[in-house]
């Protein structure tokens, strides 16, 4: 369904963000992108959606397609309109509107037959505080918020960065048995997480992205028994810090020959 080839970004016509990245997410799959704080997975969303240049980013080279028409050089709203939405890093809803208020929101696209009733049936708890201010709201809550507002454009690819980021163990797996559900509807979810086990657990496929390159791109499954993906996302040096994945691969590369 979604086919990166190639995807190059300058940030400031400086920095090379992103070098070179090429993913999928087959029709109907979740499929995970994980890495580290600064490896460029927010860029890569905000460039599938068009909002980069509204962070003074440029696409520099590299093609998008989503159900083989190119959407690399569309505007954001149109998209969303193709398709296409994305619930951002720390959720942003409109603290001073409610609940309802929000949804509609997400619903300007036009594409929202049932799509209520189907928000309310996901997210109980919104149904139940639909009058309430969205910035009263628990910050599960508001995620569950942010999720419901993007799926009133009825997506058929769904965009999701950190969706757990700051929740407790229990809202974890809430969100992560939402997405779940989500998908078994019939919504493809392009998953960003630092949290690997949670997105490795429901993905069917995994890309690993550090400084702006894919360094590995398997399935969920082979992902979660990788000795070096264990080690990159569980294990510490000796002085506390974390290895990046190369160095991870070196170390077993120079072990294995000093063997």
């Amino acid at each position: 369904m979604l086919d990166v080839r190639n995807l190059e970004v300058v940030y400031e016509d400086v920095i090379l963000v992103l070098k070179g990245l090429s993913l999928q997410v087959p029709d109907g799959d979740i499929v995970a992108l994980l890495g580290p704080n600064g490896a460029g997975k927010t860029t890569v969303l905000r460039a599938l959606t068009g909002l980069l240049d509204v962070h003074h980013g440029e696409i520099t080279r590299g093609e998008v397609t989503f159900d083989g028409e190119r959407i690399s050089d569309r505007e954001a709203h149109h998209i969303v309109a193709g398709g296409i939405a994305q619930v951002m890093e720390g959720r942003r809803v409109f603290a001073e509107l409610t609940v309802e208020e929000n949804l509609r929101a997400g619903a300007y696209t036009g594409r929202t037959d049932g799509s209520t009733d189907r928000v309310f049936d996901l997210f109980p708890v919104l149904a139940d505080r639909r009058k309430s201010t969205a910035g009263y709201l628990s910050g599960g809550e508001q995620q569950m918020l942010a999720i419901g507002r993007a799926l009133m454009a009825d997506p058929r690819l769904l965009l999701l960065d950190e969706p757990s980021l700051g929740l407790a163990p229990q809202l974890v797996e809430q969100i992560r048995d939402l997405i779940v559900e989500i998908n078994a509807q019939g919504t493809a979810v392009l998953l960003v997480e630092q949290n690997a086990a949670m997105a490795l657990s429901i993905a069917s496929h995994g890309y690993v992205l550090e400084t702006g390159k894919i360094v590995l791109d398997k399935s969920a499954e082979e992902l979660l028994a990788d000795e070096d993906m264990q080690e990159f996302y569980l294990g510490v040096q000796a002085g506390g810090g974390r290895r990046s994945f190369r160095d991870v691969k070196h170390y077993r590369r120079r072990k294995r020959w000093l063997s």
